[in-house]
């Protein structure tokens, strides 16, 4: 005997509700990295190994070649 499939009520897609941190969250961090380019000097970086740094920016180099 065929067992009766079950169907959803509603459709999802446009229909169906996020949870409001659904889209807080992506919001957030956007406007944070959005912060942190307009305003770099906040931003402070490590301070490494020169030679690291020199490989680094090798590397960099070669692949935008």
């Amino acid at each position: 005997m065929p067992v009766p499939a079950h169907t959803r009520p509603h459709p999802a897609g446009a229909a169906a509700r996020l949870p409001w941190w659904a889209l807080a969250l992506p919001t957030l961090a956007f406007v944070a990295l959005l912060l942190l380019i307009m305003n770099p000097s906040d931003a402070h970086a490590a301070s490494g190994d020169p030679a690291l740094a020199h490989i680094l920016e090798r590397a960099r180099q070669l692949v935008a070649h």
